[in-house]
């Protein structure tokens, strides 16, 4: 038998037989790795210890600690073990896929009856069993008209389709978990017990289309999590508690913000509150970006498609993009428009109307664009995820030599920005050239270390991001870390010689002939709608005092208060304070709580001494303990806080 050399991560060689299997190799090691083995990586991917080796390889043996790989083999053992449960309860379910998700598993199954929570119980149950049963895993490479008899005579169509998919002259693997068996690519554990009992749970149950496609049959797809230990798995189920406290739409209706209704699919109805918040957010970006140098613009909702045709869009977004057909006057066929899903066509447009110099760069254009792109409706999810929207969007026409500098600018002015919302954890992605793209590499070198020294000349690391760029240049992401360890990706800075050239935008260089501008696409934001989302979520309703829709409420404890309630509100609206009445007859106590629910930051309770020493009780939003305060010093405090932090002395 031939001789194969196997290198463990510590440099060490040894001499295997041809065909050895990773099993056997953490055999020869110890019996100690021999039986907590779960997987090998060989020649960097991920390897069944029942697989062959054929021919010299890098090797290292995965236990349980090995985080990434355990949790992978974790996760999908379950996914078949669920599916054994499923059948061994109700044998005469058809079982299809079951992939890994990020935190655990699916399967998809075909059943008469619908899955109860009840039996979600029963399933959780009849895994344990399995699990506690040790039994082991094996795996054969079938050929195709066998396996795919094998799954007609089991009744099993599903399978079949799947066996037919599978590419010729791959290999079709079959496994068995005990006596239950399934197609699967693997790798897998060595045996049931290998799975950690009591770090998974069966999460819920929803409808998925075989394949997607809505035509073929609608499936009912378990779902689950599952981690190394219970305390992971703690941690997960706390983390989804606090986020379903945190959700946006569930806030949405307890502060009265917004709604959303099936006429107008993706598109919000705001709400005076919610309103309030999306105004106060615009009128402080205004501000930023007018001190920083931008100049404002507003441009068309409706173009015809010869510009989305000149800009790129047409034949690579259209699937995205709202069709208007005009039935022009006197026209012989109809006008086909678009709405603009973004606003960089337009803004060239603007920077094409009139002659530009080298001394009018870089101009940087800013404009609160009203865009509208086609998402699937399952896509959808409340304010974050929607068809209509409203981008912080600029363009930064400039030269070459000026998008380090102009980088850095708007580095420093992102930061700023996300430091006055309460966003001080976020990191910077710098995404590089792609395998297919324009330009010289010489072009892709300096406008890539024009990013990264950007970066740098700023105080801020970054992560690359190899072959992330779009096609025309390399990009800047910046992903915030919320309160509760979730990432949202909002900023961007994308480096584009590409639209300015198709779309013949031009300045004249010291020189006296025409150049090309790079155009500098850039959002802080993001969208508002989003952004507002991830707001709510990351102060859980509680949003700085400035931003908060419903400020101050002040409530009379008895109805002889009223008068002085009246006076309280006049006061606090004259410093800029957004404040309301709540003199109905109720009790104080109920009228706390429901003002709590709404969260309004503070409530200033007023009863007979109140009015009579021209005080006010101030509870504040999460705070058990109330103080007393005078009239003037509670407006004037209060008055503070509601100054947005840019106007601020």
């Amino acid at each position: 038998m031939a001789q194969i050399s196997l290198t463990f991560p510590d440099g060490n060689k040894r001499e295997y037989e041809q065909g050895v299997t990773p099993a056997a190799v953490a055999e020869s090691i110890s019996k100690s790795l021999s039986k907590k083995a779960i997987s090998a990586m060989v020649d960097g991917q991920h390897w069944d210890l029942q697989w062959p080796i054929e021919q010299d390889a890098q090797i290292a043996i995965n236990t349980l600690q090995d985080e990434a790989p355990a949790l992978e083999l974790i996760r999908h053992d379950l996914a078949h073990v669920m599916a054994r449960a499923v059948q061994e309860i109700w044998p005469d379910t058809k079982v299809t896929i079951g992939p890994v998700t990020e935190h655990g598993w699916f399967y998809d199954f075909d059943r008469a009856e619908p899955f109860t929570p009840e039996d979600l119980g029963q399933i959780e149950a009849k895994m344990k069993d399995i699990i506690n049963a040790r039994e082991p895993v094996t795996t054969e490479i079938w050929e195709r008209d066998r396996a795919r008899a094998f799954y007609e005579e089991n009744g099993e169509p599903y399978k079949v389709e799947l066996v037919d998919r599978i590419p010729e002259g791959a290999p079709i693997r079959m496994y068995w978990h005990g006596g239950w068996q399934d197609l699967c690519r693997g790798p897998h554990l060595q045996h049931t017990g290998q799975l950690p009992a009591d770090s998974f749970k069966l999460m819920g149950v929803s409808g998925a289309y075989w394949f997607g496609d809505v035509n073929r049959p609608m499936l009912q797809r378990v779902q689950g999590v599952a981690f190394r230990n219970r305390k992971d798995l703690q941690g997960y189920l706390n983390f989804l508690e606090e986020a379903a406290k945190r959700d946006h739409r569930k806030l949405g209706r307890e502060m009265d913000l917004f709604h959303l209704q099936p006429e107008a699919p993706g598109q919000i109805f705001w709400h005076p509150n919610g309103w309030t918040i999306y105004t106060s957010l615009q009128d402080y970006m205004r501000r930023q970006q007018h001190r920083d140098g931008y100049v404002e613009v507003n441009t068309p909702q409706v173009v015809d498609r010869k510009l989305w045709e000149a800009s790129g869009h047409w034949d690579n977004y259209q699937e995205n993009m709202f069709i208007v057909e005009v039935d022009e006057e006197h026209a012989r066929e109809k006008s086909i428009n678009a709405l603009k899903p973004m606003n960089c066509p337009c803004h060239v447009q603007i920077f094409n109307s009139g002659l530009k110099s080298y001394r009018d760069l870089p101009l940087r254009m800013a404009e609160f664009g009203s865009c509208n792109r086609y998402e699937p409706s399952g896509a959808l999810h409340g304010i974050m995820r929607v068809r209509g929207f409203t981008q912080d969007d600029a363009h930064i026409f400039c030269t070459d030599d000026q998008i380090e500098a102009e980088t850095k600018k708007f580095i420093e002015f992102l930061a700023g920005i996300y430091a006055d919302l309460g966003f001080h954890n976020w990191t910077i992605k710098l995404s590089t050239r792609p395998e297919k793209r324009i330009g010289s590499e010489e072009s892709w070198d300096r406008v890539e270390a024009a990013l990264g020294d950007a970066c740098k000349a700023a105080g801020y690391g970054f992560e690359l991001q190899e072959g992330e760029g779009a096609f025309y240049g390399p990009k800047l992401e910046f992903t915030l870390t919320d309160a509760i360890g979730r990432e949202w990706q909002c900023g961007t800075l994308q480096v584009d010689p590409n639209l300015p050239d198709r779309l013949d935008a031009s300045y004249i260089g010291q020189d006296g002939e025409k150049h090309r501008p790079v155009m500098l696409h850039r959002a802080v934001l993001g969208s508002f709608e989003r952004f507002i989302g991830i707001l709510i979520e990351e102060h859980a309703g509680k949003l700085p005092f400035w931003l908060a829709p419903r400020q101050v409420v002040v409530a009379s404890i008895t109805s002889e208060a009223d008068d002085y309630v009246h006076e309280v509100v006049a006061e606090l609206k004259a410093a800029g304070v957004r404040a309301e009445a709540d003199i109905r007859n109720e009790k104080i106590n109920y009228k706390v709580r429901e003002h709590s629910v709404g969260k309004v930051p503070v409530i200033l309770a007023v009863g007979h001494r109140e009015v009579e020493e021209r005080t006010v009780t101030v509870r504040r939003l999460g705070e058990k303990q109330t103080k007393v305060a005078a009239l003037a010093e509670i407006t004037q405090e209060l008055g503070v806080e509601a100054t947005p932090p840019d106007l601020r002395g």
